[in-house]
């Protein structure tokens, strides 16, 4: 009897691309639903494209576009798009950094006009950089030196996986390079990768095309022409045998690991990926998934259990090399080598025995889901959009990415499940610094 198949509901958001004279590359997406616009400017410059002895940089960087621009003071973007009832915000990847807005349609004009004043030039003075200098190393103390599982696992575990220091190095970046970065670093910084045939802007919500058309060739048209830096290789061997580190964390109160299978180019093997982002949601989304039972509900060997796609859970805004994440805390008592034991044994039945009626079409209408509602939202469809034009060329994959994870095979989950092997297998421990037994663990630097 062939296995019951998800229905997937398809999605028509229209898209439209161009690219001005420049070098920027644009898509639009309207949609007259409700007066509100997302606009999203996506940079092809991440945490792996970070020099060496600039550890942090790219995150860095962001906040420095912050802090005024070539024709606005410090704070000018705030309250402009504040002032128009509007959020914003940016962030940090491994391979992008973006910049992003929510406002009333009435707006657009002023949030393009912010875009690309900061495209043409933030203010990079030596008091800003030495305040954002110390705003991040505050955020490092804050969210890595001063938390229970800081930094775990996505600054934990790359350096187990990865030999190379694109993949491998610290993202949020250490105090001793932080506080030597100077302006020309910063200046040169910005000349390489901010350019304008380095970026896409992106445009979804209320909005006639024509008219935003206008819009962004009046407000980008003459910010100068600068080419795309050439993209480094990040590639580097897959594992040959596992590898195991641990670490004591004093403030976390349960013992945690983490571990990671590479898996294949998610941009240039994009069918042969697939399966990998569904074999993940498989193995731990929602009660009834193979390794919540197992392990949470049956064994009680861990209190929780989680798996994804890319060290920040980003499966469709990642390039090569990544990983399938598996992730879990343990009681007072946990034992690891137990545990990764259950787990080889469940997906060596995963590949072995197939999938329970049924479990499949669950995990695939529930990943659809998510992908439809995420999109739903006009900045959500902003950013998917923009960072699927930059990785790929395609942003109307958006419409696409529900069904495609639909069409994903039971045969095709079995296969990549027996690709997960332990020799393959990079894990990292996280020992609970009141439990660590005397000269176990490494204390953290």
């Amino acid at each position: 009897m062939a296995a019951r198949r998800a229905r997937i509901p398809a999605t028509k958001y229209p898209v439209e691309r161009l690219t001005l004279d420049n070098g920027l590359r644009v898509v639009l997406a309207p949609d007259r639903t409700a007066p509100v616009v997302g606009v999203a400017v996506v940079y092809d410059v991440g945490i792996r494209s970070e020099p060496e002895g600039r550890t942090g940089f790219a995150h860095l960087f962001e906040h420095l576009m912050f802090q005024g621009s070539a024709n606005l003071e410090k704070l000018a973007h705030f309250r402009h798009v504040q002032g128009a009832g509007g959020t914003f915000n940016g962030s940090t990847h491994f391979d992008y950094t973006d910049y992003f807005e929510t406002l009333p349609s009435n707006a657009l004009e002023r949030t393009l006009f912010l875009e690309a004043d900061r495209m043409r030039g933030p203010r990079l003075t030596e008091e800003n950089l030495r305040n954002q200098v110390d705003v991040v190393k505050e955020e490092i103390r804050v969210n890595v030196l001063n938390r229970p599982y800081g930094g775990f696992p996505w600054l934990k575990l790359p350096p187990v996986l990865f030999d190379t220091f694109p993949n491998a190095h610290d993202g949020y970046g250490s105090f001793t390079d932080l506080e030597g970065a100077t302006v020309a670093d910063a200046a040169d910084f910005f000349e390489r990768y901010y350019a304008c045939g380095n970026a896409v802007l992106a445009v979804a919500g209320d909005f006639e095309v024509a008219e935003a058309t206008a819009l962004v060739e009046r407000h980008f048209g003459d910010v100068p022409a600068r080419p795309a830096p050439e993209r480094p290789s990040f590639a580097e061997p897959d594992l040959t045998a596992e590898r195991r580190q641990s670490y004591t964390d004093p403030l976390a109160p349960l013992p945690a690991f983490a571990s990671a299978w590479r898996v294949p180019d998610p941009i240039g093997g994009f069918d042969a990926y697939l399966p990998y982002v569904v074999l993940a949601e498989v193995l731990t989304d929602g009660e009834a998934s193979r390794l919540v039972e197992r392990l949470v509900q049956r064994d009680r060997s861990v209190t929780s259990v989680g798996s994804y796609l890319g060290f920040m859970g980003e499966a469709f805004e990642v390039r090569d090399p990544t990983a399938l994440l598996l992730q879990a805390h343990l009681p007072p008592s946990g034992d690891v080598d137990k545990v990764l034991r259950t787990v080889d044994e469940e997906l060596d039945r995963l590949a072995t025995d197939g999938l329970a009626p049924g479990e499949l079409a669950r995990t695939q209408a529930r990943m659809a889901t998510h992908l439809l509602r995420d999109n739903d939202a006009v900045l959500g469809r902003a950013l998917g959009v923009a960072v699927l034009e930059q990785q790929r060329g395609a942003p109307e994959l958006i419409n696409e990415l529900p069904r495609l994870v639909g069409a994903v095979t039971e045969e095709q989950v079995r296969a990549a499940a027996a690709t997960l092997r332990p020799e393959r297998r990079a894990t990292v421990e996280v020992i609970a610094g009141a439990a660590a037994p005397a000269g176990k663990g490494k204390a953290n630097q």
